[in-house]
């Protein structure tokens, strides 16, 4: 085969990879029905959510103050849907965002997502 042509196959086979990791990236059709006690402890675990390293939220033991207070969501946000999308990849809205996309890169569980999903959007 050509050398063209290959580089040609090589360029798309480039591309549809890079397009499947970026669907496996897309948020899952999840129940957000969560527990919003097991999402507090997640969000407040300084090994798993840590949440609270860079948010304000009530309750917290020495919280952060580089991310926006987490407090009056459902003020803020139209749906639980869209809080959920926010923890899942924050990159979406703003590419330069320091908070880590926790759904996208598998920081937690589905459940654990859900959970801590339930409780950031009760606050």
């Amino acid at each position: 085969m050509p050398l063209k042509k290959q580089l040609h196959a090589l360029s798309a086979a480039s591309l549809l990879a890079l397009a499947s990791v970026g669907a496996q990236a897309e948020m899952p059709e999840l129940d957000l029905d969560g527990d919003v006690d097991a999402g507090k402890a997640v969000a407040m675990d300084r090994s798993r959510g840590n949440c609270v390293a860079c948010h304000y939220m009530p309750d917290a033991d020495s919280p952060g103050a580089i991310g926006p207070a987490l407090v009056a969501m459902q003020t803020r946000y139209k749906s639980k849907n869209d809080v959920a999308l926010q923890i899942w990849d924050p990159t979406i809205k703003n590419p330069e965002v320091v908070m880590p996309p926790f759904g996208k890169h598998g920081i937690l569980s589905d459940k654990e997502f859900v959970d801590v999903v339930e409780y950031i959007w009760s606050l």
